[in-house]
């Protein structure tokens, strides 16, 4: 009988290989955040978009000193959505400090869109640039306390109520109806005694008042509630200036207006994103990075290495 080491059967090389694959995925982190629109920030200057890492109860990307970024929407349901946009705790199409009211972008079916800068007019936008919070949009126009914080807010359609047709009776039936009534109406009850006039004043107190009831139907605008900007405004340890979000250089982005009828006033989904420098995710906790391993002595290292060719002198 002859004893050694046999080798292992394919099928155990491939389902290691399988368990390798799934483990990497599961601990890698994710692109997109949301659940009616894929929510992904984009560095323009690589095409790369940005991990999103989960800690802490929130969601993070690690931007890039310098860069120009987009947030890119993608429209996941099949009707119409309003996202309204906010960067550093700005609305980027206003300037206003932002509120769900506000105004936003209309996104078709399974429309994606890049929103990639501060809206100056329908054809022009400042590109969103990742900066120091002095030199931040927010940071200049002395509202720094949102800084580095990504949100929109999605609001679904309200769909137009179908009106019932009425079908009409003949013209005999309508006027036999009428002449019934004019009958009824022609005959009181024995007894009855027509009610006295009202006086003026009295005809006067029950009238309604429209102007008063339309004043009090104007709906009072909403804003970000305290909570959600104390949230935001989360100190960290940071080894290097925390970023913020700069007006960049103007380039050409054409848009359209339309009109939307909001499902709700309250949106049906807020999608917020954390982002700052890598080295300060790391410092943090945010970005764990495995360290880095020792080199392990080799028994013939001068065999373990290929060589080729060097180049001349």
């Amino acid at each position: 009988m002859t004893t050694g080491a046999f080798p292992l059967p394919a099928i155990t090389h491939a389902a290691v290989a399988a368990l390798t694959a799934v483990l990497t995925l599961a601990s890698a982190p994710a692109h997109a955040v949301g659940r009616l629109a894929d929510i992904t920030i984009v560095d323009r200057d690589t095409g790369a978009t940005l991990p999103v890492h989960y800690a802490k109860g929130e969601y993070w990307v690690a931007g890039r000193p310098g860069a120009r970024y987009a947030v890119t929407v993608h429209n996941r349901s099949g009707e119409r959505l309003l996202a309204v946009p906010s960067v550093d705790g700005v609305n980027v199409l206003s300037g206003e400090t932002a509120a769900w009211d506000q105004r936003g972008y209309v996104f078709s079916p399974y429309e994606r869109y890049q929103i990639t800068g501060w809206r100056k007019s329908s054809s022009e936008v400042a590109a969103f640039e990742f900066s120091s919070i002095a030199n931040s949009y927010a940071g200049r126009t002395g509202r720094p306390a949102n800084v580095g914080v990504i949100g929109v807010a999605l609001f679904r359609e309200q769909q137009p109520v179908a009106v019932p047709s009425i079908t009409p009776e003949p013209y005999r039936q309508r006027r036999e109806a009428r002449d019934s009534a004019e009958l009824q109406r022609s005959m009181p009850s024995a007894g009855a005694l027509p009610p006295p006039p009202a006086s003026p004043a009295a005809a006067a107190s029950a009238a309604p008042a429209p102007a008063a009831e339309a004043d009090s139907s104007a709906a009072a605008p909403s804003a970000l509630s305290e909570r959600s900007a104390n949230s935001v405004a989360k100190s960290m340890p940071a080894p290097s200036p925390r970023l913020g979000t700069a007006h960049g250089q103007r380039e050409t982005s054409v848009v359209s207006h339309t009109t939307f009828t909001r499902l709700q006033d309250q949106p049906n989904e807020v999608i917020s994103i954390r982002y700052d420098s890598r080295a300060n995710l790391v410092a943090s906790g945010v970005i764990r990075e495995q360290p880095a391993r020792a080199p392990s002595p080799r028994a013939f290292p001068q065999s373990d290495n290929v060589s080729y060719v060097p180049d001349p002198n």
